[in-house]
């Protein structure tokens, strides 16, 4: 009789239920599709980054440009592309904010000119437009004209 108790006490025991195997896989599908959307947001972050560092080159390169190609003068404004890149530059008089006071007697007794450079780079689709916009200041003699 006890070798009968046994068996019969084993039988029961040989393996996981339907309930054990569902409740397996549904704590697996639910880490797996965690894993992909953490990778799919890095390669969202990936690409962005990766659009903003050329938006930044394409920037450098059109600045690079100024006196040369592109017109170092108050009141020029001029549009371009470069690949997937749209950009505007407008050049004005600078303009001091009062945190600087002296930078404009300073460039009135040397006869040099300050002039604001204001860039605005943007690309990708009408609808999802991204842009980064670049400001900085140039100096220029004024006999130079």
């Amino acid at each position: 009789m006890i070798g009968k108790q046994r068996s019969a006490a084993n039988k029961g025991s040989g393996g996981f239920t339907l309930l054990e195997l569902l409740l397996a896989f549904v704590v697996f599908a639910l880490s797996f599709a965690t894993v992909l959307e953490i990778l799919s947001g890095s390669m969202r972050n990936t690409v962005r980054a990766r659009q903003h560092t050329e938006a930044a080159l394409t920037a450098q390169s059109v600045l690079d440009q100024l006196g040369l190609e592109i017109p170092l003068e108050a009141g020029y404004t001029t549009d371009g592309q470069s690949g997937d890149y749209n950009w505007r530059i407008e050049i004005f008089p600078y303009a001091d904010s009062g945190e600087n006071l002296r930078s404009l007697e300073i460039s009135e007794l040397t006869g040099i000119e300050l002039l604001q450079i204001e860039l605005l780079v943007s690309w990708g689709e009408p609808q999802r437009e991204r842009s980064a916009r670049f400001s900085t200041v140039r100096a220029m003699l004024v006999n130079r004209r």
